[in-house]
């Protein structure tokens, strides 16, 4: 009877190892919101170039992990997914190349900045929802200021942007990607104008 006691102990203790062992070699899964075809040239032709400035966050997505909404209060802090460099540096990465495309302009962000005109562009994210099977939601406040000007030709805009997505996570980095593609063409969309003197409006919605 002692001898089964100390098998089974010994087998809870064998099984318990093998759990931890199956828990601590779970693969991490890393995620981008930059897209593939992001290091295409861009062909340079408009007379201005612009600077991003950094993006502001919301503390509670601000992690290395994803951070998915569970129900409508409730969110979960995903162990196994994890961005591949700061949420923050990933959003202005994706936004320079989606600009740089849509503008037909230079990122000079970080750059020294010659004569040539710069807009200004500052970003700040409200909400970034990612709901796994549902959608990617992203809600910013931004500004377009063109630095050769005075601050009333600037202009503040925000965006409410929600793209449905399929089931898995590479369909919600998918869905992120299309939401600040459609962010950096709201941007462009009064960019463009307000570099050449008009007074545009902000998008609606």
């Amino acid at each position: 009877m002692i001898r089964v006691s100390r098998l089974m102990g010994v087998f809870s203790t064998a099984v318990g190892t093998l759990g931890l062992a199956a828990c601590a070699s779970a693969p991490i899964h890393y995620y981008t919101l930059v897209p593939s075809a992001g290091a295409a040239q861009v062909a340079v032709t408009a007379p201005y170039a612009f600077e991003l400035l950094p993006v502001e966050l919301p503390a509670d997505v601000d992690t290395p992990q994803l951070v998915v909404r569970d129900g409508t209060a409730g969110v979960q802090l995903m162990d196994n997914e994890h961005w591949i460099a700061p949420l923050a540096d990933q959003v202005q990465q994706a936004l320079s190349v989606d600009l740089s495309q849509d503008l037909s302009a230079r990122d000079l962000t970080g750059l020294p900045q010659a004569s040539q005109h710069v807009l200004r562009i500052k970003v700040s994210v409200r909400r970034f929802e990612s709901m796994p099977g549902q959608s990617a939601l992203l809600e910013a406040a931004w500004v377009v200021h063109p630095l050769w000007s005075d601050a009333s030709h600037s202009l503040v805009c925000t965006s409410l942007i929600r793209v449905p997505v399929g089931p898995g996570y590479n369909a919600l980095m998918l869905g992120h990607q299309q939401a600040l593609a459609q962010l950096s063409r709201q941007i462009a969309g009064v960019a463009a104008p307000l570099a050449s003197g008009a007074t545009p409006a902000c998008p609606a919605g």
